[in-house]
């Protein structure tokens, strides 16, 4: 249902945007994962935050359960441009053999000093104290090869934990882990924002480990497309990257903290109090005002990937970034 109502609102902002258009704007596919951590599903609720929309493109957004979805629907052709974790990227470049995969800026960035951290929690009566309690456990991440997922099998690496004959593990969509945690259907959550703020989720678990414990400061999410629709559609990328800023310099601001507030229990339609305390503070993820990924901490993600098996060879990160598209996108707003 929430998902229904937020799709109705994108159309509605699309009719709108459309309404507004002077002539043939491209037709943007846009994926997004989690609302409002994936600032696109802000963005278009309001028209003065993304004003090229309907001008130069109409935004066309889809959601999808994770990252793996996204990227598979990249290489299909179906999708234009994604949030992306680090994860998924790096398997599209190296194990699906999308050589044209670019990282093009940040979305948001995981275990930075002072902001936020995701968190696998357990049931406070599960007896569960260590990771080593995890042996013989149902434990959920979202999608395999997701970014929450490769904290998970960091973690039991960390503590010689086999994730495939130590443990079970099972993919269950963000939204129906809560549930299941008290049912007693899996044993640990994956819980990154806003649903490990969850006061229903709280009241009855708590964090066994964070993200940062397990891999160290993430790049969690980048924005991404494929060379081919750059070279198509160059000025129309920029356009959107620039209402992205736009839109995320307006949100950071602390004086726009209720309106931030407002967009995002309007995009999610959950309570405001779930977000007052974080959205868009410290104690959210750590967003780089300029749209530059750390590339650093990327590029350490992805190795850490290959160490844990997942990736058919090491990645070189830094040849499949095309960071002028926002570093453009930013001097057009000066």
């Amino acid at each position: 249902m929430r998902l229904g109502r937020l799709a109705a609102g994108f159309a509605l902002a699309v009719l709108a945007f459309a309404s507004a258009a002077k002539a043939d704007p491209y037709h943007l596919r846009i994926g997004w994962v989690v609302a409002p951590a994936d600032l696109s599903t802000l963005m278009f609720l309001r028209p003065d935050l993304a004003p090229h929309a309907g001008k130069t493109y109409i935004p066309e957004l889809t959601h999808f359960a994770g990252t793996p979805a996204e990227m598979q629907a990249i290489a299909t052709g179906d999708l234009d441009t994604a949030a992306l974790a680090f994860s998924t990227f790096a398997l599209g470049v190296v194990n699906a053999g999308m050589e044209d995969l670019r990282v093009l800026g940040d979305e948001f960035q995981d275990g930075v000093p002072g902001y936020h951290t995701n968190v696998f929690m357990v049931r406070n009566d599960s007896g569960i104290k260590t990771v080593e309690d995890l042996k013989g456990k149902v434990l959920a991440t979202n999608q395999v090869g997701s970014a929450v997922d490769m904290a998970l099998l960091a973690m039991l690496a960390k503590h010689h934990i086999n994730d495939k004959r130590d443990v079970t593990v099972v993919e269950a969509r963000f939204p129906d882990q809560k549930a299941m945690l008290s049912e007693k259907k899996i044993d640990l959550t994956s819980s990154p924002a806003p649903f490990g703020f969850d006061p229903g989720l709280t009241a009855f678990a708590h964090p066994l480990f964070t993200q940062v414990e397990a891999m160290g400061r993430s790049q969690m999410i980048v924005r991404a497309a494929r060379g081919g629709f750059l070279d198509k559609h160059r000025d129309v990328m920029v356009d959107f990257l620039s209402d992205y800023l736009h839109a995320l310099r307006y949100l950071l601001d602390p004086a726009h903290h209720e309106e931030a507030v407002k967009l995002a229990t309007e995009a999610t339609k959950q309570s405001a109090d779930l977000y007052q305390s974080w959205f868009y503070t410290k104690d959210d993820y750590y967003r780089d005002p300029s749209g530059l990924p750390n590339m650093e901490a990327l590029q350490q993600n992805i190795d850490l990937q290959h160490q844990l098996g997942f990736l058919r060879r090491q990645l070189d990160v830094s040849k499949y970034a095309d960071l002028s598209l926002i570093k453009e996108a930013g001097e057009k707003l000066k």
